[in-house]
């Protein structure tokens, strides 16, 4: 793909900017503004890419890691701004996440360790995290708002937050995981993953596409479990205070 065909897939942008209008939905400048920030983030970030593949310097790797974590916790923390902490709690965890599956996939050398493997792998699971925790955060926060006088009452009775709070976190925990594990049900069937696709089109064969890209479904499983059981039990015990209280109004 050239710059020539590149701007003539601008058609698919054009498509939804005029029904847009005609439909009056209100949203042609946030699609403008989603437009042209996606692409000159997206050129820069390959301009950076192409910088760390060509030095493979630990160092650059390292930051490359850290700028993706911690725009993770910035975008994540604000769907849970009402827990004391969840900065610090959400970045224990990416960097959790991080550190075992790159631990596993470079010790066992399943891929090389490399900046070409490191950065992409690294990407999609940090990425993956995030939604995960968006999700657990949303859902965690309406669970303890719904069931805040159940929760009270089992306090009132002698119960420890761990167990006041036991029914809200689970249901939380299972609410963020699902997506993960309805999709990869149908993975193959309704949809050919974007890693699958991009390496059949960039010219390997399918078996191996599909072997990079069950690595990837594993990985992101691992991701979605573990990012909402560790969020979940950093997150609960800011939302008691020292005599074991439910916080009315928890602040950050």
């Amino acid at each position: 793909m050239n710059v020539l065909t590149l701007s003539l897939a601008l058609i698919f942008v054009l498509i939804p900017l005029l029904l847009a209008k005609t439909f009056q939905l209100d949203l042609e400048k946030d699609m403008v503004v989603a437009v042209v920030r996606s692409i000159i983030q997206l050129l820069l970030v390959g301009y950076i890419l192409q910088f760390v593949f060509d030095s493979e310097h630990l160092l650059y790797i390292l930051l490359m890691l850290t700028l993706m974590i911690a725009a993770a916790v910035q975008n994540a923390r604000k769907k849970g701004a009402s827990i004391r902490g969840i900065g610090w709690k959400l970045t224990v965890t990416f960097v959790f996440i991080e550190v075992l599956t790159q631990g596993i996939l470079i010790g066992f050398r399943i891929t090389p360790a490399s900046a070409q493997y490191i950065i992409p792998i690294s990407g999609m699971v940090i990425g993956n995290s995030m939604v995960l925790a968006i999700l657990f955060l949303n859902r965690f926060t309406a669970e303890v708002k719904g069931r805040q006088e159940e929760t009270e009452l089992i306090l009132s009775l002698g119960g420890t937050p761990k167990q006041a709070i036991h029914q809200p976190l689970l249901a939380s925990i299972k609410a963020s995981t699902i997506p993960t594990i309805e999709s990869q049900k149908t993975i193959g069937l309704v949809q050919l993953p974007g890693t699958m696709s991009g390496q059949i089109i960039a010219g390997a064969s399918p078996v191996q596409a599909v072997q990079f890209q069950l690595l990837i479904l594993f990985l992101l499983l691992t991701t979605a479990v573990i990012t909402s059981l560790l969020l979940g039990y950093l997150s609960y015990p800011a939302l008691f205070n020292e005599r074991m209280q439910l916080l009315q109004e928890p602040s950050d």
